[in-house]
């Protein structure tokens, strides 16, 4: 039965024939095992205390930085962060010895299931869009986007997010989270970006057609801004697609791995995740592999 069940396992390395007997030696000895397969005993034991080559402990170094990196990124990052993170600590590596690793280790970046757009019932009335999905800029403020998504809690029910973000660093720059979702929540996220901004005059502002962003009131104060209000097209989510991306990444690296108890538990893990994570630790490959505060503060 030894030499049978021996004939399934690959005969190439010492490794593999030692691994064999450390799978049966609790059911015959050593001596029995080494006798059947015709393997000195002598090489076995000297194969326990054998010390690892420079490439195993390499390899082993590599996987415990990548491990580290992954774990600090709360499992946000997938192989080419983590390979844009070790290339610029220095350390020599392939982007496919990575992936490698990683699947070795059975970690991954969180997956996010695919956005797909559903239409509104209601269509609201087309106005103008001057940014037409050009989102390069030369600086910071001359073109933020903004947009509100849903956020669940148990006790209070669905909690709302409006967030702006600068297209050049792409950056959060401000933000508003309340129980409901009203003009008043779309204007205190913009307020909040123009908080640190000496001249808003000749900003472009990208949303979408919600009923928030085309009431009075928000237009109102955009004018008191002077700033210039572009709209997406109806049915068109693309049209705002850098701040759908960054919901996106919210909902794929926080929200969705837990279960808010109320609005303030969730209000406490957004500002941590937008200010700790995503705007200071999150490199993004846009900005060149920098994080939105730095991109910004480079501007």
């Amino acid at each position: 039965n030894l030499k049978k069940s021996y004939r399934h396992i690959r005969k190439k390395t010492i490794e593999e024939i030692v691994t064999f007997i450390e799978k049966y030696k609790s059911i015959y000895t050593v001596k029995l095992i080494c006798k059947a397969l015709k393997f000195p005993r002598s090489t076995y034991y000297k194969a326990l205390i054998r010390v690892p080559s420079k490439r195993q402990q390499e390899a082993e170094r590599l996987k415990a930085v990548i491990k580290k990196i992954w774990v600090e990124s709360k499992s946000r990052y997938g192989a080419p962060k983590i390979h844009r993170l070790l290339t610029d600590k220095g350390e020599i590596i392939s982007l496919k010895r990575v992936q490698r690793y990683m699947k070795d280790m059975g970690i991954q970046s969180i997956v996010v299931k695919k956005f797909r757009y559903h239409s509104e019932k209601s269509s609201p009335e087309e106005r103008e869009n001057i940014l037409d999905r050009d989102f390069s800029t030369t600086s910071i403020n001359q073109k933020w986007c903004t947009d509100i998504t849903y956020i669940y809690t148990i006790k209070d029910g669905w909690t709302y997010l409006a967030s702006v973000m600068d297209l050049y660093s792409k950056k959060i720059i401000g933000y508003a989270y309340h129980t409901s979702m009203t003009a008043e929540l779309a204007i205190k996220a913009v307020e909040n970006a123009c908080l640190n901004v000496k001249k808003t005059e000749g900003i472009i502002l990208h949303s979408d057609l919600g009923s928030q962003y085309t009431s009075q009131k928000f237009e109102n104060y955009l004018a008191t801004k002077h700033m210039i209000h572009s709209f997406s097209r109806k049915g068109n989510p693309y049209d705002n697609a850098c701040i759908e991306s960054f919901h996106s990444i919210l909902k794929k690296e926080e929200v969705n791995h837990h279960k808010y108890y109320d609005f303030n538990t969730a209000r406490k893990a957004i500002f941590e995740y937008i200010e700790s994570w995503y705007n200071r630790k999150r490199i993004h490959s846009a900005i060149n592999y920098k994080t939105p505060q730095a991109a910004h503060e480079a501007a």
